[in-house]
């Protein structure tokens, strides 16, 4: 970040000990710095791992994504309903609609523009997708890779952490798009256990494992 003192530092000590002088070098290079100060801080708020708010729906306009869903997600906290409990629903906020959330919070956001980033530079094969799928939930503990049922359709499977009740709407809704054009994806399954792979035999890995390592999956 840019500093006054920048500037000022450079006058020789023939001047620096006039105060008038000084003042007027300030205020001139203190107008300067507040538009070098501005101008430096536009790329971080639109990084997209930074930024907030407008500069992320600004993001979105670029991407090819808004945050507003076509049918509003019933997923609000909820007692006595299966994965709308604590740390898997969402608080209702003073302005949301009653019939579900109709815009998606930030962090909800960023998650959906990094998976269409990586659908408008995807070559379509399943090596890049699980390489896409990794930067998507990165950080998040949920493990996603696809299967190619060789018949024009693909399975989606969700091990690891189970994602939030708001994710998980978007993805059955279609809202994750990545897939090949005119390949139909059948069913996704997602781990009913956190911190678990996926039950399966033959293969022990974050993904799948066996007998007292995985969990039974649940469709969604």
């Amino acid at each position: 970040m840019a500093q006054v003192s920048d500037y000022t530092g450079l006058i020789t000590s023939e001047h620096a000990d006039k105060p008038n002088y000084m003042a007027m070098v300030s205020a001139v290079a203190g107008a300067f710095v507040s538009v070098i100060n501005d101008i430096e801080a536009i790329p971080p708020a639109f990084d997209l791992d930074l930024a907030i708010g407008a500069q992320l729906d600004v993001l979105g306009l670029w991407i090819g994504l808004s945050r507003n869903v076509k049918t509003p997600l019933n997923v609000y906290f909820s007692f006595d309903t299966v994965g709308l409990g604590f740390d898997q629903g969402n608080w209702k906020g003073p302005f949301d609609p009653s019939d579900g959330i109709t815009s998606l919070d930030d962090d909800t956001y960023r998650i959906m523009l990094r998976a269409k980033i990586g659908a408008n530079n995807w070559d379509s094969t399943l090596v890049s997708y699980q390489e896409i799928m990794a930067e998507v939930f990165s950080g998040t503990g949920a493990n996603v890779f696809a299967v190619d049922n060789q018949d024009m359709s693909m399975s989606v499977y969700i091990s690891g952490v189970i994602p939030s009740a708001i994710l998980l709407a978007l993805i059955k809704g279609g809202y994750l798009p990545l897939k090949p054009e005119g390949v139909h994806v059948n069913t996704y399954i997602v781990t009913s256990v956190d911190d678990a792979p996926l039950f399966g035999f033959d293969v022990q890995n974050q993904f799948i494992a066996g007998f007292d390592t995985g969990a039974w999956g649940t469709s969604l």
